[in-house]
């Protein structure tokens, strides 16, 4: 019964309400809680000790970009159970996507979170190509011919690839599956590497949307991330790659680094609004040097603190609004005419391994060392090691390394993530339904919420839930609340 949904009982909290003041800039305000802020997971309880917005953000919680989160994928998932998931797969018939991950780059900015290595040499990108189709023609002749919705290169720096070896995937692609002018094609670019008519050459083999890996434009930032990108640079990439027909553009911009303050990341921003890309994503750094050895080299005594990255991530979050772009989510932002836009009015937004997408598409096939793929049976990862990852394909065999056969309560419980992660609110008696389960599945994650409801920042309107105040700041902690598996492996950023 809906009856028995606990407290907050405001009438007409409808979604459009929910975003306006989710997005509204409060003063901070302080709750009285009992929290395990700063450690890992999520919890409140007793109300007993008064903490701020800022101690709640310094919690440990998932980017959510999956769920189950990559810390609970296991090793039971191997290259058996990644061919049967395909061999359910190909049973489908609507379009699937694909991603293709090179995991290579000149050399190693000191922020970089995923999988990669420097490489001077092209003869190693050049070995790993070749393995990279052959894992192309294996994956393909499980799933049969199938439409893509959407194509997308990761890395690394996807644009070391030479000439060459992009017509030879892109071909394989063409061979394999059926590419339509419709298929959204995009690339993620460094744009200190798009030099030699390589934007029109991408063009040529379809690519129509770019991502640039901008991060920041202050000098002293650049140097203490090991990344010297000079505004001149951006803005030739920028021109080159419209010249060429690709127009669809996104930045990629990051606070919560070093050197950063608010009058630096407020000059980065006016400088990247000023080139008018059509996407811009706001990520927050995650210092994980337990995990990527590489963040060693950054000066950790040099990183804002939680109220600090509090403050830039609004400066930034602020300025993009104000110059006319839509939040979207937690982390990005839109021009209004942009079809990200379209997905969040409409509720079509979802979220995946490269953040928010417009694709709908249920299957995500991920190719290369470290990629992550997802089925509508579950998650399979192929190992990170390349010479690993080469041995398997070589022996004919599947790469996965690990993964996670969903439950009916894990598709439940995603669904409910995704919704909080994409709209800041969720009505989970009507998602318990379209499961075909029983709402009093989500009792104690409401009870998690409680102290956010009597601080006035989350709603609780007759089995929906709607952030109303700090959605950006609160989203990824609310939706912790409903993640069974928190707290029981892995670490995780900070929510802010």
């Amino acid at each position: 019964m809906r009856s028995a949904w606990i407290g907050g009982q405001i009438a007409g909290a409808g979604r459009m309400a929910t975003r306006r003041f989710a997005r509204r800039r409060c003063r901070p305000t302080s709750i009285i809680v009992r929290s395990t802020a700063g450690t890992q997971g999520f919890r409140m309880t007793q109300l007993d000790t008064a903490v701020s917005l800022e101690d709640l953000i310094r919690a440990t919680v998932p980017r959510y970009t999956s769920y189950p989160t990559a810390p609970h994928f296991s090793a039971e998932i191997g290259a058996d159970a990644y061919a049967g998931f395909l061999d359910a797969t190909a049973a489908g018939d609507g379009p699937i996507s694909l991603y293709v991950h090179i995991p290579f780059c000149h050399s190693i900015c000191h922020y970089r979170g995923c999988t990669t290595k420097a490489s001077r040499r092209y003869a190693p990108i050049e070995a790993y190509v070749d393995v990279l189709r052959s894992e192309i023609a294996m994956v393909a002749a499980r799933i049969g011919r199938r439409g893509v919705s959407h194509i997308h290169w990761g890395g690394g720096t996807p644009n070391l690839l030479s000439a060459t070896a992009f017509e030879a995937i892109v071909g394989d692609f063409h061979r394999f599956f059926n590419i339509s002018p419709d298929t959204e094609h995009a690339i993620e670019l460094d744009p200190r590497h798009l030099g030699g008519g390589r934007a029109r050459f991408l063009a040529s083999i379809g690519v129509n949307r770019a991502s640039l890996g901008v991060q920041d434009f202050d000098p002293a930032v650049q140097a203490a991330i090991g990344r010297i990108q000079p505004e001149e640079t951006v803005t030739a990439a920028v021109e080159q790659l419209r010249e060429a027909g690709i127009s669809s553009l996104s930045f990629d911009l990051i606070y919560g680094l070093p050197e950063q303050n608010v009058s630096s990341i407020r000059r980065t921003v006016d400088t990247a609004v000023a080139l008018s890309p059509d996407r811009i994503s706001l990520f927050g750094y995650a210092h994980v040097p337990w995990f990527r050895a590489n963040q060693k080299l950054i000066d950790a005594s040099r990183l804002p603190g939680s109220e600090q990255r509090l403050e830039l991530e609004r400066t930034a979050h602020n300025s993009i609004e104000t110059a006319g772009y839509v939040p979207i989510g937690i982390d990005h932002f839109a021009k209004p005419s942009d079809d990200m836009s379209a997905a969040l009015s409409k509720r079509t937004l979802r979220r995946n391994f490269q953040g928010y997408t417009t694709d709908r598409a249920e299957t995500l096939i991920g190719f290369g060392a470290s990629s992550i793929g997802r089925t509508p049976s579950g998650y399979a990862q192929n190992v990170t090691d390349t010479g690993n990852w080469r041995e398997r394909i070589a022996g004919g065999q599947l790469a996965t390394e690990r993964g996670r056969k969903l439950t009916a309560e894990d598709r439940l419980r995603a669904d409910v993530i995704e919704q909080i992660l994409c709209f800041f609110d969720v009505d989970l008696a009507a998602t318990a339904t379209r499961h075909g389960a029983d709402h009093a599945i989500f009792m104690a994650g409401l009870d998690k919420l409680k102290p956010l409801v009597s601080a006035g920042w989350v709603i609780l309107d007759d089995g929906k839930v709607s952030i109303v105040q700090h959605g950006a700041e609160l989203a990824r902690l609310v939706a912790s609340a409903f993640d069974a598996y928190l707290g029981t492996g892995g670490r995780h950023s900070v929510a802010v």
